[in-house]
């Protein structure tokens, strides 16, 4: 029986179409523009490789929304996210279970799985939450161990300036949940803005007391907060949620690598919050490039295949 080339091709081209992600196809891996979105993108760019899997390296691609963007319209394949900011992302602030680490991170994966074919990989046993570091002078001074703490230092008139992101300013979930919970609102000339959402640079400010800064937006697993001068504030009514690393990856994608999270799941599983103080701080402090830390770090642990 004779079969027309047209026939064949159209076969072939509705066969391909059906193709999750040819397995040739490389995996574009991101990342966000701070210091732990360059050591975790790096982390996983790396595992991926090592398995013979061609990438394309787009770490350090923007801030959150940037990144987001980038995965739910195809640009990106794989990054690292937090499970609080499922939050953020459904507009679920008020749902308790952002502070609990595992329902946070059940719920973010339920919603985004259903909504956007996103799925979520085993996250780390760390919280990288939202902060405020002062420097360790004010501290000491002023007896500022947490934010209630800040808040009758603001009260009583004290001296403050923050350097933080755009994001950090005015995201509903970040400073403006602190200033509601602790009673106490910044005004534009105790806020300095500075572009991105780096840490390193924040913290640097307020350690340099650059245009007056003595404060800083920073994250639970910055390693550069007491190398240079900085103390952390804690937060007693625990308004932030709980913000767990994992990678995120598209469906389409995981289905042509199923071994993905087989493979990152051991990588992820080290990572508690002192690794990755001690890994952002050789890139913050000390200047080493992320991608050397990562591959130090899954060098020491043997996880390269």
């Amino acid at each position: 029986m004779k079969i027309s080339t047209g026939w064949i091709a159209s076969f072939m081209l509705a066969a391909a179409a059906s193709l999750p992600l040819h397995a040739a196809e490389p995996v574009k891996v991101g990342s966000k523009i701070d210091t732990e979105g360059a050591l975790l993108g790096n982390i996983i760019l790396q595992v991926l490789e090592s398995h013979g899997v061609k990438t394309v390296n787009k770490v350090q691609l923007g801030t959150t929304p940037v990144v987001r963007g980038a995965i739910t319209s195809g640009e990106l394949d794989i990054y690292p996210e937090y499970t609080g900011n499922g939050a953020f992302f459904f507009k679920l602030e008020n749902d308790a279970a952002w502070k609990n680490a595992q329902q946070g991170y059940e719920k973010v994966k339920q919603l985004d799985a259903e909504k956007n074919k996103l799925v979520w990989l085993t996250p780390a046993p760390a919280n990288n939450t939202w902060t405020i570091a002062v420097r360790q002078d004010l501290a000491t001074k002023n007896k500022l161990t947490s934010l209630s703490d800040l808040s009758r230092y603001l009260k009583e008139g004290g001296t403050f300036k923050l350097a933080a992101s755009a994001e950090f300013i005015e995201r509903t979930d970040a400073l403006p949940a602190f200033e509601k919970a602790y009673d106490f609102k910044l005004n534009q000339s105790q806020l300095l803005s500075l572009a991105g959402g780096d840490t390193a640079v924040t913290i640097k400010a307020a350690a340099q007391q650059t245009s007056g800064v003595n404060a800083a937006m920073a994250y639970g697993t910055d390693g550069p907060v007491a190398a240079l001068g900085l103390q952390t504030l804690t937060d007693p009514k625990g308004v932030q949620p709980i913000y767990a690393p994992a990678p995120v990856v598209r469906e389409a994608v995981l289905k042509a690598y199923p071994d993905l999270d087989a493979w990152l799941k051991p990588v992820f599983s080290s990572l508690d919050e002192k690794t990755l103080q001690t890994l952002n701080a050789k890139i913050a402090v000390e200047g080493l490039d992320a991608k050397k830390v990562a591959a130090d770090y899954l060098k020491e642990k043997g996880l390269l295949k």
